[in-house]
């Protein structure tokens, strides 16, 4: 198994929940509603879930193994920070901009 495109869907600020991501596999399958979660000690992955007739959450899909949850969490929180990394840059540049039009001007 491959995983062959990680797309984050949308990052959040505020509350626990950071991001929604979707993953391809073996570009075959896609995996939609895979949430990057803050935990109280670090960033965690859960699955799509849904709930069940008593209330309990069941994930939809997941990995089998502990390997394969682990090349999950790998590449989704890589993306994920990866593409914080790139906002950043991307906010800095248009700072720096903005403070060099505003040089100009004087």
């Amino acid at each position: 198994m491959e995983i062959t495109d990680v797309k984050i869907r949308k990052i959040m600020t505020e509350g626990r929940l950071r991001a929604v991501v979707s993953v391809t596999i073996d570009e075959m399958f896609a995996v939609h509603d895979i949430k990057v979660v803050q935990g109280d000690e670090r960033l965690f992955v859960a699955m799509p879930s849904r709930k069940d007739e008593n209330g309990v959450f069941r994930d939809i899909v997941h990995p089998i193994s502990a390997a394969a949850r682990k090349l999950f969490e790998d590449s989704i929180l890589e993306a994920y920070s990866e593409q914080l990394a790139s906002a950043e840059l991307e906010e800095s540049a248009l700072s720096d901009e903005g403070t060099d039009s505003e040089n100009v001007s004087e």
